[in-house]
Parts: structure tokens; C-alpha cells; sequence
């Protein structure tokens, strides 16, 4: 430990206070305290949009140990409020390294903290639940009517507005033409499509339905993204005006939107899924796949005509849906990784088979 160690504490919702050294952007941060379990990663985490809003532990003790590389990142930067690890690695190794994590921060003006028991910290989110939290460095300072004003100005409402693009554009290609609604999209989901040769019509996430009908898609496509997904009912009423007019896919956030768009509905969950280690069935082959996921809410009370494609088997959380006669089909995990296992990523190439055959069941 150096003269130059700044004290700073993580302050759970709960009162619980957890003591360690301020890394990355010296600054004090409020935001929604989540757990992720994946052991590699890190960059593709700190630049997925998803995490807007939140303040991001690390299961795994020691993170940046392979340093940072740009071309790895799933968006133009970080959108976290914060960063929690055990410890930091200060000497990274690798052949493609640009930079360490402490400046990889700093320079995105993210607050990190370290030295903390990170296993404590998610034994406490397994048992009580996601909470508010604050990492600042005048703890003892603060009172509690302090601490209670912080949390109360946590305002996660217009996360995706925030992450969202601010003008369309377009990709390329000679396959079938997609209209991309970006919720706050990973780069790894336009590439899973361009890939296969997609022409990607990307659209802001408040685009009126008229306009994105007006580009004659093959389909439409929900992109993952942050917060809580009634918090966007401008949104919602847009998928509604796209039903049965044309194909409707979708990713995470997507896959909420289009549940509640057909009249099903979306609950928070205790603790959410965050990592690269969860096993999803296939409910139509029965296979399971290890698949990477980053979402605080699911679908429940699926609508009429709508059936489960896919439940997680750890918690039978609904992990995707299928209408039995329209082509919808949408998941809740990510395809694409980024980071995770590759197991899923056929789903790029069913997605597109929904869009030929007009139906998920066909």
C-alpha cells in the first residue's frame, strides 16, 4: 500500500459498510449494486450498456490481469457508475494490452474500488437482493440522512435513453434487411448479424414505428439494453404498432419489450443474472446450453399465443418466447457472448430462419 492509497467505502442500502482503496476516477458514485460471476472478460463487461446505472462487482479476486485492449470493447465506452474487485492487477500481461485498468478508468471517469471482500458482498446480494449503493470516500463522514439523500437521487428511469444512438445509420450487406433498434446494443450483436451478411437499418430506441416501417425491413430487431423495461412505454407502443405487420425478434431487453407488448408482463428479480455460466434449456430439442446473460428483470405471465422457448435451470425463469403463429421469437440471454461461451450462437442463424419461414414453429 502506497502514500498515494485514497480510503474509500462501498455503502450497501442495508447499512452494511465495506472498507478498501479507490482506484480508477477519484469521485463518489450512487448506483444499482449487482454481482457478475464471469472470470474473464472485464473490458466486454465495463463497455456493455446494460450496465448503465449500476455498480458492478466482481466475483472472480483478481481482475485486469490481461489489461485492457480497444478493440474489445462492445460500445464507445464505459456506462457503469461503478466497479468493485477484489483486487486490481497492476502489471498486466499480454501481447495486445494498451493500457491497465486503473487508467482504463480514469480515463472514462469510472470510480473503482478495491480491497474490498467481494464474497461477502454477494453472499448479501443472494440473500437480501439487489440494493442502491454508494462508493465514496468520506464514509464516516456522511450521516444517515445523508447516506438516505444519495440513495433517493439514484434516477435509473432514462438509462436506455441515455445509451441509445442519436441518429440512424446504416450497415451494409446482401442478405436479408433488418431494421436494429438499439436499447443500448453490444457491438457483438450487430456483428453476429453482419456476419451473415444482415443489411442493418440501426435505429435510435424512441424511433416511431411509422418511420421504422417506412425502410420496408425484413424484420425488426430488439437489442439488449439497461433498466428496468416499463420505464420505456413509448417503446412498448411502438412494438405494438409492428405486430403482425412484420417479423418481430429480440435479445434481453427486447425480449421484455416484446412480452409486454403482446400482453404479457415483466417482474425484478431478486438478484438478476449477470455472468457467463448460466445453463438454459431448449424447451424444443431439450438441449442445455452455458449461455452469458445480464439482466435485473424477466418475462412472466406470458400472453395468449405466446409459449416458453427456452428456462433457465437453475431458477425455471423463462429465458425465451415464441408465438405459436406469428413470427416473434426472442431470448433472454446473449447470442453473441461478449463475454461468455459460444454455445448459442446458432440463435443468429434461427432468428433468421424465423424471418424465411414466417414462424418460430414452423
Amino acid at each position: 500500500m502506497s502514500d498515494k492509497t485514497v480510503k474509500a467505502q462501498l455503502i450497501l442500502e442495508n447499512g452494511m459498510r465495506f472498507d478498501g482503496r479507490a482506484f480508477g476516477y477519484i469521485k463518489e458514485t450512487v448506483g444499482e449494486v449487482v454481482f457478475n460471476t464471469g472470470m474473464t472478460g472485464y473490458e466486454e463487461l465495463l463497455t456493455d450498456p446494460s450496465y448503465a446505472g449500476q455498480i458492478v462487482v466482481m466475483t472472480y479476486p483478481l481482475i485486469g490481469n490481461y489489461g485492457i485492449n480497444l478493440d474489445d470493447m462492445e460500445s464507445d465506452g464505459p456506462k457503469l457508475k461503478g466497479f468493485v474487485v477484489r483486487e486490481k492487477c497492476d502489471y498486466p500481461s499480454n501481447f495486445r494490452c494498451e493500457m491497465d485498468l486503473d487508467d482504463f478508468l480514469r480515463q472514462n471517469k469510472i470510480t473503482g474500488i478495491e480491497g474490498v471482500d467481494t464474497r461477502a458482498i454477494t453472499r448479501t446480494l443472494r440473500n437480501v437482493g439487489t440494493m442502491r449503493g454508494i462508493i465514496t470516500l468520506r464514509g464516516a463522514d456522511l450521516t444517515e440522512s445523508q447516506i438516505k439523500r444519495k440513495f433517493e437521487s439514484l434516477n435509473n428511469k432514462n438509462v436506455i435513453r441515455d445509451v441509445t444512438i442519436k441518429e440512424k445509420y446504416e450497415i451494409p450487406g446482401a442478405g436479408k434487411h433488418i431494421a436494429f433498434v438499439d436499447l443500448g446494443t453490444k457491438k457483438g450483436i450487430i456483428k453476429g448479424f453482419a456476419q451473415r451478411g444482415c443489411r442493418l437499418t440501426v435505429f435510435p430506441a424512441f424511433t416511431p414505428a411509422e418511420e421504422i416501417l417506412s425502410v420496408n425491413p425484413d424484420a425488426v430487431f430488439l437489442s439488449n439494453g439497461p433498466g428496468d423495461p416499463k420505464d420505456v412505454p413509448e417503446v412498448i407502443e411502438m412494438v405494438k404498432a409492428i405486430v403482425g405487420k412484420k417479423p418481430l425478434i429480440g435479445v434481453c431487453m427486447g425480449n421484455q419489450l416484446i412480452n409486454l407488448a403482446l400482453g404479457g408482463d415483466t417482474k425484478k428479480m431478486k438478484f438478476g443474472h449477470h455472468g457467463g455460466n448460466h445453463p438454459v434449456k431448449d424447451l424444443k430439442t431439450g438441449r442445455v446450453y452455458i449461455t452469458s446473460q445480464n439482466h435485473e428483470y424477466v418475462v412472466c405471465d406470458l400472453p395468449e399465443g405466446v409459449e416458453a422457448a427456452f428456462v433457465n435451470i437453475n431458477d425455471d425463469t423463462i429465458e425465451g418466447i415464441r408465438h405459436k403463429t406469428l413470427p416473434i421469437f426472442s431470448v433472454q440471454f446473449h447470442p453473441e457472448a461478449c463475454p461468455g461461451p459460444l454455445d448459442s450462437g446458432f440463435l443468429f442463424d434461427r432468428f433468421l430462419e424465423v424471418i424465411e419461414r414466417g414462424s418460430e414453429n414452423a
